[in-house]
């Protein structure tokens, strides 16, 4: 008789705690339909500007899927400035073609195709020579390349977050924090102490999991060391906010772990793991409400397409308004617990 009782007092606690019962049912739904967007979109086909190629060619590449652009003149910055994979240019001595190379597996598929599409062109079983270059990357380049910057940033924000938040939440629970909000101190002071106080860990974590990722795991690193460091510290401090933030709606670690479901793993989809330029708009316009967003592609545009700080200005700005805005959010979240 003792286990049927033991079994009802569990099931009842699991009835009474309403976050767990939404975390049980309904978050394992939310993901699974974010991942039937992501996995049914519609995929793009590749864009190639061509110079100085006749129409039977252009037509024998569009049969193979590519989406052809016609330009009397272009160069490796008109690739860039158009958004193009990649730019063909035909003359006698055969064919050159420059990809951007910012998906390597786009890149093999497309040289594929005009492989194909120039041998069908000529009426040979194998086309002139094809001179192949790149922008970024090189023939050797694997999607682990492109993937290894936003793994650095998701494991500094997932980390940070985590910490973060379940560290706020034992000074809460221990009533540490009530006895602080009891004293004259002002809630801005306490937020900022708290950011100050995990952020030099998070700091330290930043510096250790960027340098471990380039000269350990050898990741390609092609821009500048600090500014993946800046690009991180920034990240890292939208998620201490963020899980001090979120801290303050649980009541045990637990309950802070059932937000990873909801906060984190959303952002891994929207982080450019998956391209999103075949999914529906407002697919797209949900990745501008995560921070990881902005990060992944700032660190992507820094180690793998060596730009520095002032290209990616936009991307930090974003960051930095989430930033503001949870600490802002946790300032006002605190008035809950100040009793006098």
């Amino acid at each position: 008789m003792r286990i049927p009782v033991l079994i009802k007092r569990i099931m009842l606690q699991l009835l009474r705690d309403k976050r767990t019962m939404a975390l049980l049912f309904f978050a394992p739904l939310i993901v699974l339909t974010l991942m039937y967007f992501f996995f049914n979109g519609d995929n793009e086909n590749p864009q190639l500007g061509v110079v100085g190629g006749n129409s039977q060619l252009v037509a024998a590449l569009e049969n193979t899927s590519i989406d052809v652009i016609s330009y009397n003149e272009a160069d490796r910055q008109t690739i860039i400035t158009d958004e193009l994979d990649g730019l063909l240019e035909v003359d006698e001595g055969g064919f050159q073609i420059t990809l951007e190379n910012n998906d390597p597996s786009t890149s093999r598929v497309l040289l594929m195709q005009i492989t194909q599409a120039a041998a069908m062109q000529s009426g040979t079983s194998a086309p002139a020579s094809i001179d192949a270059e790149y922008i970024y990357g090189d023939a050797e380049t694997e999607f682990f390349d492109v993937l290894g910057p936003i793994l650095v940033g998701f494991f500094v924000f997932f980390f940070v977050f985590l910490i973060s938040g379940i560290g706020l939440l034992k000074e809460r629970v221990s009533g540490t924090l009530e006895r602080l909000l009891a004293t004259p101190i002002r809630r801005w002071e306490i937020v900022l102490a708290y950011l100050i106080g995990f952020g030099i860990f998070a700091i330290i974590q930043t510096v250790i999991v960027v340098f471990y990722s380039i000269q350990v795991l050898d990741m390609v690193m092609v821009g500048q060391v600090w500014h993946v460091i800046v690009v991180n510290l920034m990240l890292a401090l939208v998620a201490l906010s963020l899980g001090i933030l979120l801290s303050t709606f649980a009541s045990s670690e637990f309950q802070m772990v059932q937000f990873i479901p909801v906060v984190v793993v959303p952002q891994i989809f929207f982080a450019g793991i998956i391209p999103l330029e075949g999914m529906a708009d407002w697919l797209q316009n949900i990745s501008r409400i995560m921070p990881l967003y902005y990060a992944a592609d700032a660190l992507k545009a820094i180690m793998y397409r060596g730009e520095g700080l002032t290209d990616v200005t936009g991307n930090l700005l974003a960051l930095a308004t989430f930033a503001a805005v949870f600490i802002f959010l946790n300032i006002i979240a605190l008035k809950r617990y100040r009793k006098l």
